[in-house]
């Protein structure tokens, strides 16, 4: 004798409901467990816990873009402190890296290749001007000799032409090879920081220079992109996109956009009461006036003494200094201009890991710097193969951190298709 059933049965055993047809949850009769659980996958080894992944970039977990700045002056302070050819390379393929793994498809974020051709110019000039203009590094090992230009007396000291070695060649490459990470690193900021977001956390009293820097920094990436955009309309339309004629075709349609885009972001500022102020006492004024300018030229002096090896001993002090004036400064600026930010950049864990990375790089190799500077600094008379430190290399790696920790960017168009990504959404 069997059991009556509450529907037919289907091929698994499990009953239907009557009602819907569907099979009925619960647990069967030979297993005793519910379906899902029984064919729910195992976890497999290879496939990390949710809470060691990195979300998907949103406009709630988006990272200000004062931490990826922080992260990239670090490596700049870094590359600034050494000449060793394959420290730069490090320094160059980490910042890649997390460019590469990070960025978005903004238009800002297609200016990281600009700033790598721009920093092999930088090589090439240094390497032409070596040889045209000679250098005062001795050498033993002549390459060639150039015709030599006779100068007159009072031009004692500077020569045009004569004899190249490769000392004085391979003492160019690295300088040249510094100045070129330098950018690189700048340039990696420029990709993965959203301007706007950068806008928005600017004190109120530095609120005008910060919109004229800004609008300098997104007019050269728009204007890339209304060019790409162009000529891909040309090139559809069977029309040619080199040459005189196609560029002075596309450039009026591209003037023409950016200026249409400065005219609507001056009455969008309008139309929001840009530009009201309070008012505020004359010697609160004034005193607000020498603590910004008093702290910021404190803050540049600190920062050029800490990217050069000689100021190392006045730099951190006048830093700190004038980041203490500086922010005295805008504290006291900030009262007569009243604005509000809407959804303010909140600084979490993963923004103060990404910022610290940078920080722990620039510090180590500061401090590798006054330890052991033969590293870092490769020997060019006599002429040596350069050596990779271990412990400074180490270091650098470091700056790998945030393309473990930072908000994975959704995929190409995505973003459009669900929702605002964290570019768009201000």
């Amino acid at each position: 004798m069997t059991t009556p059933t509450s529907g037919p049965a289907t091929g698994d055993g499990a009953p239907e409901h009557p009602a819907t047809g569907r099979p009925a949850t619960g647990p069967t009769r030979t297993t005793g467990v519910t379906p899902a659980r029984a064919t729910r996958a195992p976890r497999t080894a290879d496939r990390p816990p949710r809470a060691l992944r990195a979300p998907e970039a949103n406009r709630s977990n988006a990272l200000p873009a004062g931490a990826w700045w922080l992260w990239a002056l670090g490596l700049a302070t870094a590359a600034s402190r050494t000449t060793n050819p394959l420290l730069l390379g490090l320094l160059v393929g980490v910042a890649g890296y997390v460019v590469a793994a990070r960025r978005t498809d903004a238009p800002w974020a297609r200016s990281y290749g600009a700033f790598i051709r721009i920093g092999l110019f930088v090589v090439g000039v240094r390497l032409v001007f070596s040889v045209l203009l000679g250098s005062p590094i001795p050498g033993t090992h002549p390459l060639f000799t150039l015709p030599e230009v006779p100068l007159p007396d009072w031009a004692q000291g500077v020569r045009i032409g004569g004899r190249v070695t490769a000392e004085q060649l391979v003492f160019s490459l690295y300088d040249g090879a510094k100045l070129a990470a330098l950018l690189i690193c700048v340039g990696a900021a420029n990709s993965l920081a959203n301007p706007a977001r950068l806008l928005k956390s600017l004190p109120g009293a530095l609120y005008e220079a910060g919109v004229a820097v800004v609008v300098a920094m997104t007019f050269a990436p728009n204007m890339v992109a209304d060019v790409a955009r162009l000529r891909t309309a040309r090139r559809l339309r069977g029309r040619p996109t080199g040459g005189v004629g196609a560029v002075l075709q596309i450039g009026l349609p591209v003037l023409e956009g950016a200026l249409e885009r400065s005219v609507a972001v001056a009455a969008s500022m309008d139309a929001r009461g840009y530009g009201r102020t309070a008012e505020v006492p004359p010697a609160v004024r004034r005193t607000t006036n020498a603590l910004t300018l008093g702290g910021l030229l404190g803050v540049c002096a600190g920062t050029y003494g800490l990217l050069d090896a000689q100021g190392a001993v006045y730099g951190l002090p006048l830093l700190i200094a004038g980041i203490v004036a500086a922010a005295a400064g805008l504290r006291l600026g900030g009262a007569r201009s009243v604005r509000t930010r809407y959804r303010p950049d909140r600084w979490g864990a993963r923004a103060w890991l990404v910022a610290g990375s940078g920080v722990v790089v620039a510090v180590a190799m500061i401090w590798a710097g006054g330890v052991d500077a033969e590293a870092l600094h490769p020997g060019v008379v006599p002429l040596t193969a350069p050596v990779l430190p271990l412990w400074p290399a180490a270091a650098v790696l470091v700056g790998l951190l945030p393309a473990l920790v930072a908000p994975v960017p959704p995929p190409v168009g995505a973003g459009s298709k669900t929702r605002p990504s964290p570019e768009e959404d201000q």
